[in-house]
């Protein structure tokens, strides 16, 4: 298991995790970007049928590495993100993204990092290296202490974070929240 950069490379087994996470009734962590327009923002929305088309693949694939940028167009509550994905040599598996700061909502309900593996990959550590990954980002990024958050009832999540040396802060709005200290000394 590697993180690499979004690619076209991934496009067929992409759509597969995509129909994977809408089966298993997990929409939200099927990959597709759907932003509103507002504030400047023209909005942009990246569709299942859309996505077979491998221009517009490869387009989504630009999208999300354009993002790290922190002049990047966004909607304003939007903030500047690193997303890898999670592959197997060309097996697109999951996707981890670090958001380069929090704002409210974040702080309150996303935290820094957050990640999804298809369901046909879970069980195999995957989402513990992806994590552990981009722990390395951050300490790159120099962003320390790292909020990590799950829905409480997402017990291999919890413990994926705990696994990671996440602390338990809080519960808010459904949420877990974790602190992970990179630098603990």
């Amino acid at each position: 298991m590697e993180l690499v950069n979004p690619h076209r490379r991934f496009h067929r087994s992409f759509l597969a995790a995509v129909d994977e996470f809408v089966a298993a009734g997990e929409t939200q962590h099927a990959g597709l970007i759907s932003w509103p327009a507002g504030h400047g923002f023209p909005g942009i929305e990246f569709t299942r049928a859309g996505l077979e088309d491998p221009v517009e693949f490869d387009r989504l694939a630009r999208f999300v590495m354009s993002q790290r940028d922190p002049f990047a167009l966004r909607p304003r509550a939007y903030v500047p993100y690193t997303e890898l994905w999670i592959a197997e040599g060309d097996e697109y598996l999951g996707r981890v993204s670090l958001r380069h700061e929090l704002n409210e909502l974040l702080y309150t309900w996303g935290g820094h990092i957050g990640y999804a593996v298809r369901p046909t990959a879970r069980r195999r550590g995957h989402a513990s290296a992806a994590l552990r990954g981009m722990l390395e980002v951050c300490r790159e990024r120099g962003i320390d202490p790292v909020l990590v958050t799950c829905d409480v009832d997402n017990v291999p999540s919890r413990l994926t974070i705990e696994g990671a040396g996440g602390v338990y802060e809080d519960t808010r709005e459904g949420k877990l929240r974790y602190w992970i200290d990179l630098d603990p000394d």
